[in-house]
């Protein structure tokens, strides 16, 4: 007899085989170590819910796993700076935080230029990542474990679609759209053909509520999760970005670990990972039909005319010209 797994029985599954193989590499460890993961994220957000369920019980046998969610442990922006000082044990960096350190990641942060998530864990893999995590490690202190799936980014507006209708980048002219606070998302926001605003995730929902931004550009799951259908009336399905997270670790911390113990904290991150990319592949896909029915209007625009007027941007800029020759060429490739 053949069985047929749902999707989501499949990631029970999966996390349960994760966990459990996780718990028997490391239970014969003695000594303690609390590893403090600081996110801006909130509790129910899919990448904390991974690391909860799936990265805690696999290094439950020598660490205590100890999350501090919405910006409490530290602000966003300042974690991998956290970790560097050695305040900090682990956060869920982005590329565009990296970049105010490296300039190359802005690569990873560009509109339009990876293509999915099956794409991203290519990219992480392959061996053009390896200068990249190395002069992070060397440099910051920091180690790269795992990719996480954040989701395709999309324009969110308070505007109802007959107030202002989103064809093209020129319709995004004036619209003050919120975006953190780095020269690599402020950029992207101009790419956009918006006038973007730097404001802290934790801020977003006030700042719309009270019109002090138009707008703000997130994936759906992150639509949802911080409830920002309750204060704007119109998703543009723009697709912009397919974000991404690291798991960010000390390499200082890494280091005194056994051998034993940083094969289960790297075999832990990529299994969070894995199970967060298909939970959060899975709310995406059925979200739509949710923030419809909480009167918000949904529609793609001319996505050609983004992906053109975006990359354009990126390719006369100064961002360009800090990524190391060829990379982008093999990004593209491994998206064939």
């Amino acid at each position: 007899m053949i069985f047929k797994l749902s999707r989501r029985a499949a990631i029970a599954s999966l996390a349960a085989l994760f966990v459990a193989s996780g718990f028997v590499a490391s239970s014969s460890a003695q000594d303690k170590m609390t590893f403090r993961l600081a996110t801006s994220g909130s509790e129910t957000d899919q990448r904390s819910i991974a690391m909860a369920e799936v990265f805690a019980p696999m290094v439950a046998g020598f660490a205590d796993y100890q999350p501090g969610y919405n910006g409490t442990l530290f602000a966003q922006g300042t974690e991998l700076e956290a970790i560097s000082r050695g305040n900090l044990e682990m956060s869920i960096a982005s590329a565009q935080e990296l970049a105010q350190f490296f300039p190359e990641f802005s690569i990873f942060a560009t509109g339009y230029v990876h293509q999915d998530a099956a794409h991203q864990v290519r990219v992480f893999n392959d061996a053009l990542m390896d200068p990249f995590k190395q002069k992070v490690e060397d440099e910051l202190g920091v180690k790269l474990l795992s990719v996480m799936y954040l989701g395709r980014r999309q324009v969110n507006l308070r505007q109802t679609k007959d107030e202002l209708t989103v064809k093209t980048p020129a319709d995004l002219a004036g619209v003050n759209l919120r975006m953190p606070g780095t020269d690599a998302w402020q950029f992207l926001g101009k790419a956009l053909g918006a006038s973007p605003t730097p404001m802290a995730f934790t801020e977003v929902y006030t700042a719309l509520s009270t019109g002090a931004v138009d707008g703000q550009d997130n994936p759906l799951p992150t639509v949802v999760d911080a409830k920002f259908y309750e204060v704007t009336k119109q998703i543009v399905l723009t697709s912009h970005l397919v974000d991404l997270n690291y798991i960010a670790f000390s390499k200082a911390v890494w280091d005194k670990l056994s051998p034993e113990q940083q094969i289960t904290v790297q075999r832990a991150a990529d299994a969070a990972a894995a199970v967060g990319r298909l939970r959060q592949l899975e709310k995406e896909a059925s979200l739509a039909s949710f923030i419809e029915s909480q009167g918000v209007e949904i529609y793609e625009p001319d996505v050609a005319a983004f992906r053109d007027h975006v990359q354009a941007q990126y390719t006369d800029s100064e961002f360009a010209s800090s990524w190391p020759e060829g990379v982008l060429e093999r990004i593209n490739m491994l998206g064939k």
